[in-house]
């Protein structure tokens, strides 16, 4: 079992300070729901797991299994199991999904720092990529299991996709990374019902006991449909709550200002 620790985490941008001291234990097998209203910093905490240079860590630290990532750049944070799952994925012009697909699973599994043998195939274009025979068959067969149309592979990479297409693309890019711990920043942002099933299925098929899920949500629709086993409510920049399923149900009966009421005071005076 994999565990991934943030303890006490304070995050700054430009010395204003957003991230004041979370703490929060996401272990493999399990879904943690983060739920919170806008400007509580849910999304700064997702970039900051992930590595994002923009953000300063001033106080605390991020651990999986026990060793710290602060020092990691955000490549090698990939390397070591974390996902994420941007809110607004970034469209890129002419990358295919399948080139996309195959230069990010080689750097995963090693391959891009592998040194050709001598007399090998140095020098031959992808010869420190995964090989194309191989990664075909996987990338057919993951499309295959998570409903993708074969021709996704050939369009560039969220160039003109539609949101459920979009959400599709980053299922299908969990499913060949095989992260320990996908982050999913407000997945559900802006999706009709359609795309919201996209979503849910595939977390739901990806929810294995080796990997845990932080699901980062402004609703509890998403919950509908993927089953966490707790829920955390984030604001002013800290987790002030953490529970069971019911918690999400509760803010759906009294809403984000209860939260203001309740924690108000609390969070700024800690």
């Amino acid at each position: 079992m994999s565990v991934l620790e943030i303890r006490n985490l304070h995050a700054s941008v430009e010395d204003s300070e957003i991230l004041k001291g979370v703490n929060l234990t996401l272990r493999s097998g399990e879904i943690h729901a983060l739920m919170g209203p806008n400007g509580s910093g849910k999304s700064t905490l997702a970039y900051v797991i992930a590595g994002h240079p923009h953000y300063t860590i001033t106080e605390g630290d991020i651990l999986i299994d026990g060793e710290s990532i602060l020092e990691m750049e955000a490549d090698d944070r990939t390397k070591a199991g974390v996902f994420l799952a941007f809110q607004y994925p970034v469209a890129v012009p002419g990358v295919s999904v399948a080139n996309f697909l195959r230069t990010a699973v080689s750097n995963v599994r090693g391959y891009t720092t592998q040194t050709p043998a001598a007399g090998g195939r140095g020098g031959v274009i992808g010869s420190n990529l995964m090989p194309m025979r191989e990664f075909r068959k996987e990338l057919t067969d993951k499309m295959k299991e998570f409903n993708v149309d074969p021709s996704f592979a050939r369009r560039y990479l969220n160039d003109g996709f539609s949101g459920g297409e979009k959400k599709r693309t980053e299922v299908l890019q969990m499913a060949m990374l095989e992260p320990k711990f996908a982050i999913m920043d407000e997945s559900d942002s802006g999706l009709d019902i359609d795309a919201l099933r996209v979503v849910s299925d595939g977390i739901n098929k990806l929810a294995t006991t080796e990997r845990g899920f932080l699901l980062i949500t402004h609703y509890q629709r998403l919950l509908n449909y993927v089953k966490p086993h707790y829920v955390s409510i984030f604001f002013d920049g800290r987790v002030v709550l953490t529970g069971g399923p019911e918690v999400a149900h509760t803010l759906e009966e009294k809403g984000y200002g209860w939260v203001e009421r309740e924690f108000g005071a609390e969070a700024v005076a800690a």
